[in-house]
């Protein structure tokens, strides 16, 4: 019964999700020709709203066509959006990019942030557990309570949890005294410093903001260790853009992606620039999603 009731709220949820979405786009029916576009909710809203409403207005000078970001609510919620084509166009995480191609065949990779290709997580843990920084991996967070970011999240979830496993030859379940998920970076750094979890996994992109902006205490919790590197962001977009915005659509889309410099719009990621990508890029993440059973 506790299974049943569990799914049927994750459904519940996500469902909800997908109906915000469709609530909170704008409508279309007269203009079929707006891009719409949405990213991982990897920080709160308030936060995505800033950084992509301008990159929203930068494709659409770029591309000479009506360009909308919307918000959704979770990462499950983003790659259904895009299944469905509520969304054309995503700036995913590596796990939530492979799902989103997956369901959606024909989809490409088209551009990632130059740093990437060697990404990282951070674990980071509360002072009061006595854990410092440490090259080798942290054998002594056995027995803590820990908290991941969004059950989807690769720098999140996915790559913690394959290192956890690869090191402790334990499952997060049977290694932690208690586990959580966060959904997202930045609330994740939160519950660690509050205490309310003594250790933690977060993107080292959200987490070097995060200290460079004074917004986290490093009195109270630090960073104890770093992952090896491992692809993560994308942009995907679908396959039948082409059909809808003419030949060589998503080719102008990568084009104005890699032509992006303008510092502002770069610090929204924050990402020194874009590169090229394509979806071998990132099946070292699909496999290792595979290896311990997210995907099936």
């Amino acid at each position: 019964m506790r299974v049943d009731t569990i799914s049927l709220i994750r459904n519940f949820t996500i469902a909800l999700s997908i109906s915000m979405l469709a609530v909170m786009a704008p409508s279309h029916a007269d203009d079929p020709k707006t891009l719409v576009f949405s990213a991982i909710p990897d920080q709160d809203e308030s936060s995505l709203k800033q950084r992509f409403s301008k990159v929203a207005d930068y494709l659409s000078d770029s591309l000479g066509i009506p360009v909308d970001y919307v918000p959704v609510k979770s990462y499950a919620a983003a790659v259904t959006g895009f299944r469905n084509n509520q969304l054309q166009l995503a700036w995913f995480g590596g796990l939530s990019g492979v799902r989103a191609r997956l369901l959606t065949p024909g989809s490409e990779a088209i551009a990632q942030g130059a740093e990437d290709p060697e990404f990282h997580t951070y674990l980071i843990a509360h002072h009061s557990t006595g854990l410092e920084e440490t090259e080798s991996f942290p054998q002594e967070i056995e027995g803590k309570s820990f908290t991941f970011g969004s059950k989807g999240s690769t720098s999140g979830r996915l790559m913690p949890e394959y290192y956890i496993r690869q090191n402790m030859e334990k499952n997060p379940n049977d290694l932690f005294e208690s586990v959580g998920f966060s959904g997202n970076h930045s609330r994740t750094v939160a519950l660690v410093e509050s205490g309310a979890y003594e250790v933690g996994a977060v993107n080292y992109k959200v987490w070097d903001k995060m200290v460079a902006e004074k917004a986290v205490d490093t009195s109270k919790v630090s960073v104890i260790w770093k992952t090896p590197g491992y692809p993560d962001y994308q942009w995907t977009i679908r396959g039948d853009v082409n059909e809808v915005w003419g030949e060589d659509f998503s080719e102008k889309v990568k084009q104005a992606l890699l032509d992006m410099n303008d510092p502002e719009l770069l610090a929204s990621f924050p990402r020194a620039s874009f590169i090229s990508a394509t979806n071998d890029d990132y099946q070292s993440i699909e496999d290792t999603a595979k290896e311990i059973g997210l995907i099936d």
